[in-house]
């Protein structure tokens, strides 16, 4: 009898969970002394309860309790002993720190970084980007400020900013901080330590700080932005435009000045206009980067929109929406589950090659999450059809009928 490979002896969620080595859950525990005071939830039981929660959006505790008691006879392939109680898991979320959950991220990416970085960035200059930006998750309860103004109503959600530092190559974040939603983004440039030296970083003009430009250039730091409407600017400079782009406007060497403890501080950067003809507008961008071209400078702030692309990704494929705590602590642990999942999905969909959407491959593992189904089998199926699809949509045309000389004498008679 033939044997089926498509199915495994273990479910898609298991196959999920191979991909955080041991190594990265034993390192973490004793860094973090994870699992000191918790005896009934283990640091495993909570990720594997909380990632479980995350890929099957589950609304409440509740849910993901029954949910993963149904599975109760595949949660040896989990390494789950039992199900965690609701009440365990809410009194774990309250009190396990949330930079328990950030280290396994900053592990995981880590360890797969080389997976899923994006071999099309083949510009050295963008290869070194650093993209900078924040999303705002509105909650429910007002546990934290709200962004914006206060409602004539005095009603108003509360708000958590997620500031997220994204790597271009890999199209993943390497630091994200959480704020209240009314801090002002450029708060977080405190937080921002680890950046590498000679790297580029991009950020729209909310992130705007001629103060903090001054220190990255003395760490040996490229920004690249967007100039303020109402700047005030002295030009210095005007550098020649290259006659193949016709698109760049201006390329010049600026002087701008700010305040410091009552003392006027001077400072020149780059100040680079570009047409759309996309959008039917200029745009101009800002730099202390002296040596790319303006084409470059001009490349570098369009990828920008990857972090946006990424906001979308999260938020579509695994919601955030639904709450499993009303305390920031909780909140940010969902969060940093919700960034874990997406990685380890990223991983899975860049180590097979995959051509299916991402969006269909959450789905799948949304709806079969505890089926024994491989998922290269899934990924390869998708292939398989899409091959076929193409050959049924661009079919062969039918081969030329070859007359004999003879025969067309005849036909002419």
């Amino acid at each position: 009898m033939n044997k089926s490979t498509d199915f495994v002896g273990q479910p898609i969620f298991s196959q999920l969970l191979s991909l955080i080595g041991k190594p990265i859950i034993k390192e973490t525990i004793v860094e973090h002394k994870a699992n000191r005071c918790y005896k009934k939830l283990f640091l495993w039981d909570h990720l594997v309860s909380m990632l479980y929660g995350v890929y099957t959006h589950c609304t409440s505790l509740r849910e993901l309790q029954h949910g993963l008691e149904i599975c109760q006879g595949k949660l040896n392939h989990l390494h789950l002993d039992r199900v965690p109680p609701r009440s365990t898991l809410s009194d774990g979320n309250m009190k396990r720190p949330s930079k328990v959950f950030e280290t396994i991220y900053q592990k995981i990416y880590g360890a797969y970084k080389n997976t899923i970085s994006d071999s099309r960035m083949k510009n050295d200059a963008i290869k070194g980007l650093y993209i900078l930006d924040s999303s705002t998750v509105s909650l429910f309860k007002a546990i934290l400020k709200p962004a914006g103004r206060k409602r004539k109503d005095g009603k108003s959600k509360g708000g958590m900013k997620v500031h997220t530092l994204l790597n271009a190559d890999t199209n993943m974040p390497s630091f994200i901080k959480y704020t209240a939603a009314a801090l002002h983004d450029q708060q977080f440039y405190a937080y921002i330590k680890e950046l590498p030296d000679h790297s580029i970083i991009a950020f729209d003009k909310a992130y705007i700080n001629y103060k903090q430009f001054d220190a990255f250039t003395a760490r040996g730091i490229y920004y690249v932005t967007r100039q303020k409407e109402n700047a005030d600017y002295v030009s210095v400079e005007e550098f020649t435009l290259p006659n193949d782009a016709q698109h760049i406007l201006k390329d010049e060497r600026i002087k701008i000045s700010y305040t410091e403890n009552n003392q006027i501080v001077e400072q020149q950067m780059r100040r680079v206009a570009v047409y759309s003809a996309k959008y039917n507008r200029a745009f101009v961008y800002i730099t202390n980067n002296f040596d790319l071209t303006a084409i470059e400078i001009a490349a570098i702030y369009a990828n920008r929109w990857q972090i946006e692309t990424f906001f979308k990704k999260l938020k579509q494929n695994f919601p955030l929406t639904y709450f499993f705590g009303d305390n920031s602590n909780a909140i940010e642990i969902q969060v940093w589950c919700a960034l874990i999942a997406l990685l380890l999905l990223d991983v899975t969909h860049k180590d097979h090659n995959s051509t299916m959407p991402f969006s269909i491959l959450a789905t799948i593992i949304r709806l079969h999450i505890m089926n024994y189904v491989a998922l290269s089998v899934i990924i390869q199926t998708y292939k398989q059809k899409r091959k076929r699809l193409k050959k049924v949509d661009n079919p062969k045309p039918p081969p030329k009928k070859i007359i004999p000389p003879a025969l067309q004498l005849k036909m002419k008679m």
